[in-house]
C-alpha cells in the first residue's frame, strides 16, 4: 500500500507545487501551454492529491511559501481564504477560520484550530513563532475536523509536513539580509548512510534589530534572535516497513514585544456628580474626581487622542499611591504616547525566551498488501519566559518625597509624614525588590510557562480493491502545563512595607502578625505577597477512538461516515490569588528556574466531557463536457471543542462558574473542485454554514477571567483559483465570504457598563474594580465624602453604603457579529517566468491581500472597531535549475501599512486600556541560495 502512495508521490514531486491558496512554479507542456501540477496532501491521513480530496483545504509546498513571503505562519491570513490570524495578549495566539478560533483567555482552554507536526496535534506549540524551513508542504484544512485530526477542532487544522530523509545526497543553504540588519539563515543536508538509513539535518537562524526603539534605555525593541533546527533519521530495512525518528527544536532570546501599543483615552472623571460639586481642598477633590473615571473612555481605536495614558488614579496601583500619599493625583497627567506606534518608552527593555523540545517516532508497516498500520508517538516540552513593563510609558508626575495630606493613614499622626514616610522612601524613591529602586510609578508583569506533552495515536487503514475501505484508529494525549502571570507595582509594595512597618516594625517582613509577605528578589518566586500572581497548574488527558468507512457505490461516487468517540479529563489546581494577604508563601526557586508551587493546599478542581462526533457525505466525480476533471461533494460534520475551568478569583468575585462549557459545530458544506480548459484552470468554490453552540469569550473582570458561552450561525462562500494562460504567466486568487451571528444571550460590556444611560455612573470600587450605581447615589456617596473631609468614603459605593450598586447594564447581544470575522477576505497572485540563456529564468511575482473591517470583541460597539487593511509582497528571483544558484530581492508590506490585527482589553483595576497586536512593518532584502 505504502508503495501506491510513493508512487503517487513520485508522480507530482517533480514540479514545486501550489494548490489554490498560493502559487508556485509551473511545469510547462508543449505549445506554451501550462498545466497546474497538483500537490499530494495527507487531509485525510492518506496520501491524496489536493483536487481529490472532499474537504475545503490549502497547501503550500516550501517553494510556494519563499515566493509568496509566507515566512511563517502569521503570513498564512494573507493566502487562505476566510482566515484571520493575531497574536494575543499572553504569548499565545488566534488562528481564525471562518470565524472560528480561541477568544477565551484560560489555561484550560483548547484552541479552535488545531496546530499539527507531521500530523501530531501540539497543543502548546511555536509554530507560529519560528519560521517555515524545510518543509515538505504546510495544509490548512478549514471547517470542523471531528474524526480523524488530534483531539478535535472546531475551526480547523495547520498541519505542518517537514521534509523526511530521501535515499539522495543533496544539500541546500540560504543566507538573507535585509533591512533593520536582519539576518536569516537556512540550510539542509541529506545523507543516506545506507539501503536502509538515512539522516537528514536541516536548520534555521534569524537575528534582526528591532523594529522600534525604547527611548528610554536607547536600545531597539521588539527584535529577533532565534534558531530552530530539526533532525530526522529515517530506518527502512524492508519494503513493508519504515520508521521515522524528528527530533525539533526552537530557541529565541530576545527583547521581542510580547504585544503592540496601548490605546487609551484619558478619562479624566466627571466635572461634577448629579450638581455636587467635588470638595472645596483641591487635593481631596483631585482624589474623589480620580474615583469616578475607569482609566479609558471607550474611544474608537483611531480617535484623535487614542495614544493617549491612562488616568492612573482609576487603577490598583494608582489607589495604593493614593492611599499611602505617595502619588498626587495622575501619575500620567498631561502625558501623551510617542506617536511612532513601534517606539515605546519603558523602564527596561523587553525580556523573551521560549525554548521548545519536540520528538517524534514515525512507524509504518504494510500488515498486508492491503493494510497499512501506523503509529505516530510525539513528546514535547515547552518553556517560556517573557517580562516587560506594563504600560511601556513612563510617568509624568514623580512620587511625593513627603506624602500627599490626603491619604487613609491619618489615624497615625504625625509620626507618618515626618518620621516613617522619609525612613522608608527618602526621597520618595520606593524600594520595591522587583521593580527595583524607583520615585515613580512603575509597574511590569511576567508571563511564564512550562508545558510537558505526550501523545500516541494509532490507525489501520485499507485500500482493498473492493467498494468498501476504511481507517481507524485511537489516541492518548496526557498534557500538563504550570505558569504565572505577575503583575508587579512599587505602589503596592510601597503600601504594605508602611502597613508591615505599623504592625511589626519591619517594612520587608515575611513573616509575623500582620505581615504582608514582602518576596527579596528580584526575579518573583511565588513567595511575597506583594504583587499578583495567578498559578493555576493544569492537566489533562484526552482519549479517542474513532474511525471513517468509504463505500464506493459507483466508480465515481464514494460515501464516507466518520465517527469518533472522545472524553477529555481536565484538572486545575486553583491556587489562591495572596495579593495583600498577610503571611508569605516562601518556597524558593530550583535551579531549573521554575518555581516550586505556593505552600498551603489549593482547591483541585476537575470536569469531564465525554462527546460523540464525526462527519457524513459524499464526493462524486463526474464526466462533464466543460471540465477536464471535477469532483462534487457534500458533507455534514459535527464539531467539538472542550470546556474548561476557570481560573482563581481575585478578590470579591461575584458570579464566577467554576468551569466554562463546551462548543459544538454542526456543519453543513458543499464544495467543488474544478480543473478545466486543458489543465491550465483550477477552480475551486465552497458553500458552508454553521450551527454554532457554546461559542467560547472572555472579558476580565477584577483581575480574573470570565469564560461566557454564547451560540451564533455562521454561512460563507469560498473561491480559489489558479490559471495558468500561457507559459509564461500565472495567476491565482482566493476570496472567501462571511457572515456571522450571535443567536442571543446577553453580557455586561465592562468598557461601557452604563451603555449609554444618563441616569447611571461608574465608581471605583474598594478593590479597585468599577461598579454602576445611579447619579442619585453617586452624589449621596460624594456628598458623605465632602462632609467627612474624607474622598476614601466613596470606595463604599459599590458595597451598597449609600444605594444600590451593579455591574452595569446587560447588553443584547443578539444579532452581533463573532469578533475577528470580517466579511471579505481577498488574495490575489500573479506569477510571471522569463526564460533566460544558459539554464537561467527570472521569476517576477505580486501577490495582494485584503480584509475587510472586523470586531475584536462580541459586544461590537465603536471602541470594537478594527478597520480594513491590505497588505502587498513583491518578489524578483533569477534561478538557475542545472547548477542549483538562485538570487531573490523581496519586499513584504510594500506599502508600509500599520495594521492592527486586534485588541485586547484589561479589566477595571488596570484602567481599561486596550493593547493592540500589530503586524509587521514594511521589510525588504535579498537572499542567496545554493543548491546540490
Amino acid at each position: 500500500m505504502r508503495k501506491t502512495h510513493q508512487m503517487k508521490a513520485l508522480l507530482v514531486a517533480g514540479a514545486s507545487a501550489l494548490a489554490m491558496a498560493g502559487v508556485a512554479s509551473s511545469a510547462f507542456a508543449a505549445e506554451d501551454v501550462a498545466t497546474i501540477e497538483e500537490l499530494v496532501v495527507t487531509a485525510q491521513k492518506k496520501a491524496e492529491s489536493i483536487q481529490d480530496v472532499p474537504i475545503a483545504v490549502s497547501a503550500f509546498s516550501q517553494d510556494a511559501l519563499q515566493k509568496s513571503r509566507i515566512d511563517g505562519g502569521p503570513n498564512l491570513v494573507l493566502a487562505i481564504p476566510n482566515v484571520n490570524f493575531s497574536k494575543g495578549n499572553f504569548t499565545g495566539y488566534n488562528f481564525q477560520i471562518r470565524g472560528i478560533g480561541s477568544k477565551l483567555v484560560a489555561g484550560s482552554g483548547d484552541a479552535g484550530t488545531g496546530i499539527h507536526l507531521n500530523n501530531a496535534p501540539l497543543i502548546s506549540n511555536n509554530l507560529f513563532e519560528t519560521e517555515f524551513y524545510d518543509v515538505e508542504r504546510v495544509e490548512v484544512l478549514r471547517g470542523p475536523q471531528g474524526t480523524l485530526y488530534g483531539r478535535n477542532a472546531t475551526g480547523g487544522v495547520v498541519n505542518l509536513i517537514s521534509n523526511k530523509p530521501s535515499d539522495k545526497l543533496e544539500g541546500m543553504a540560504r543566507g538573507e539580509y535585509g533591512n533593520y540588519n536582519s539576518i536569516k539563515l537556512r540550510g539542509m543536508v541529506n545523507v543516506p548512510l545506507s539501503d536502509a538509513f538515512a539522516v537528514r539535518l536541516a536548520g534555521a537562524y534569524l537575528k534582526r534589530d528591532g523594529y522600534g526603539e525604547n527611548i528610554i534605555t536607547g536600545n531597539d525593541a521588539d527584535s529577533r534572535d532565534m534558531y530552530g533546527y530539526r533532525a530526522s533519521v529515517k530506518f527502512e530495512p524492508t519494503d513493508t516497513f519504515k520508521a521515522i525518528v524528528v527530533y525539533d527544536k526552537f530557541h529565541e532570546d530576545d527583547s521581542r514585544s510580547r504585544i503592540g501599543k496601548q490605546f487609551c483615552s484619558k478619562d479624566v472623571g466627571p466635572a461634577n456628580v448629579n450638581g455636587v460639586a467635588f470638595s472645596a481642598v483641591p487635593a481631596i477633590a483631585q482624589v474623589q474626581r480620580g474615583l469616578f473615571s475607569q482609566g479609558c473612555r471607550a474611544t474608537s481605536l483611531y480617535a484623535a487622542d487614542g495614544l493617549g495614558t491612562v488616568n492612573s488614579q482609576a487603577t490598583l496601583g494608582g489607589l495604593f499611591g493614593a492611599l499611602g500619599g505617595f502619588q498626587t493625583g495622575d501619575a500620567y497627567a498631561g502625558k501623551m504616547q510617542i506617536k511612532d506606534v513601534r517606539d515605546i518608552e519603558s523602564t527596561f527593555d523587553p525580556i523573551y525566551r521560549a525554548d521548545t523540545d519536540i520528538v517524534q517516532l514515525h512507524l509504518e508497516w504494510d500488515v498486508t498488501d492491503n493494510l497499512l498500520l501506523t503509529s505516530l508517538t510525539n513528546q514535547a516540552r515547552t518553556r517560556l519566559y517573557t517580562r516587560q513593563d506594563y504600560n511601556r510609558y513612563t510617568p509624568s508626575v514623580n512620587f511625593n518625597t513627603a506624602p500627599n495630606p490626603v491619604n487613609a493613614l491619618a489615624a497615625v499622626g504625625p509620626a507618618y509624614p515626618n518620621v516613617i514616610y522619609p525612613a522608608l522612601f527618602p526621597n520618595g524613591v520606593v524600594n520595591d525588590p522587583q521593580n527595583g529602586p524607583a520615585n515613580r510609578f512603575t509597574t511590569s508583569d511576567i508571563s511564564a510557562s512550562s508545558n510537558k506533552q505526550f501523545n500516541q495515536e494509532i490507525r489501520l487503514q485499507s485500500s482493498f480493491d473492493g467498494p468498501l475501505n476504511f481507517n481507524v484508529g485511537a489516541l492518548y494525549l496526557d498534557f500538563t502545563a504550570e505558569g504565572d502571570y505577575y503583575v508587579m507595582f512599587n505602589t503596592g509594595t510601597a503600601w504594605y512595607q508602611v502597613n508591615n512597618f505599623l504592625n511589626t516594625g519591619n517594612a520587608n517582613c515575611t513573616t509575623g502578625n500582620g505581615c504582608v509577605g514582602i518576596d527579596p528578589n528580584k526575579e518573583p518566586n511565588r513567595s511575597g505577597h506583594n504583587y499578583f500572581d495567578s498559578f493555576a497548574p493544569y492537566s489533562l488527558t484526552s482519549t479517542a477512538v474513532f474511525g471513517e468507512v468509504y463505500w464506493e457505490m459507483a466508480e465515481n461516487f464514494k460515501w464516507t461516515l466518520g465517527l469518533r468517540w472522545t472524553k477529555d479529563e481536565k484538572e486545575q489546581k486553583n491556587y489562591a490569588v495572596t495579593l495583600g494577604v498577610p503571611g508569605n508563601s516562601a518556597q524558593g526557586i530550583p535551579a531549573s528556574g521554575l518555581i516550586g508551587p505556593p505552600a498551603g493546599t489549593p482547591p483541585v478542581l476537575a470536569v469531564d466531557f465525554e462527546e460523540m462526533t464525526g462527519r457524513f457525505g459524499f464526493d462524486w466525480k463526474p464526466e462533464l463536457s466543460f471540465t477536464n476533471q471535477s469532483l462534487i461533494y457534500a458533507f455534514y460534520s459535527r464539531g467539538y471543542k472542550a470546556g474548561g475551568l476557570n481560573p482563581a478569583c481575585s478578590q470579591n468575585c461575584t458570579g464566577l462558574n467554576a468551569t466554562f462549557e463546551p462548543e459544538f459545530i454542526n456543519a453543513y458544506e458543499i464544495g467543488a473542485k474544478n480543473t478545466l480548459l486543458d489543465g491550465t484552470l483550477q477552480l475551486n468554490g465552497t458553500v458552508f454554514m454553521y450551527d454554532y453552540t457554546g461559542y467560547q469569550v472572555s472579558k476580565i473582570v477584577n483581575r480574573t477571567s470570565i469564560n461566557e458561552n454564547i451560540d451564533a450561525k455562521v454561512k460563507g462562500i469560498e473561491l480559489e483559483s489558479i490559471w495558468n494562460p500561457i507559459q509564461p504567466l500565472r495567476f491565482n486568487a482566493s476570496i472567501g465570504w462571511l457572515e456571522s451571528e450571535i443567536t442571543g444571550g446577553t453580557s455586561i460590556d465592562v468598557f461601557d457598563r452604563t451603555q449609554g444611560d444618563p441616569n447611571l455612573m461608574v465608581v471605583k470600587a474598594s478593590n479597585a474594580s468599577n461598579c454602576v450605581v445611579s447619579k442619585a447615589t453617586a452624589g449621596t456617596a460624594l456628598s458623605v465624602s465632602n462632609a467627612t473631609n474624607n474622598p476614601f468614603n466613596l470606595l463604599g459605593a459599590c458595597s451598597g453604603a449609600f444605594g444600590p450598586a451593579s455591574d452595569g447594564v446587560n447588553v443584547n447581544l443578539k444579532g452581533k457579529e463573532l469578533p475577528n470575522a470580517p466579511h471579505f477576505t481577498v488574495s490575489l497572485g500573479a506569477q510571471y517566468t522569463m526564460e533566460m540563456d544558459n539554464g537561467w529564468a527570472a521569476v517576477a511575482r505580486a501577490d495582494y491581500y485584503h480584509q475587510t473591517e472586523s470586531f475584536a470583541r462580541i459586544y461590537n460597539s465603536g471602541p470594537d472597531e478594527i478597520q480594513a487593511w491590505s497588505n502587498v509582497n513583491l518578489t524578483l528571483s533569477v534561478a538557475n535549475a542545472d547548477n542549483g544558484w538562485s538570487v531573490e530581492a523581496f519586499v513584504k508590506n510594500a506599502t508600509d501599512e500599520e495594521v492592527i490585527t486586534d485588541t485586547y482589553l484589561t479589566d477595571d483595576s488596570s484602567g481599561l486600556y486596550r493593547n493592540a497586536f500589530y503586524t509587521e512593518p514594511r521589510t525588504f532584502g535579498v537572499g542567496v541560495s545554493k543548491t546540490w
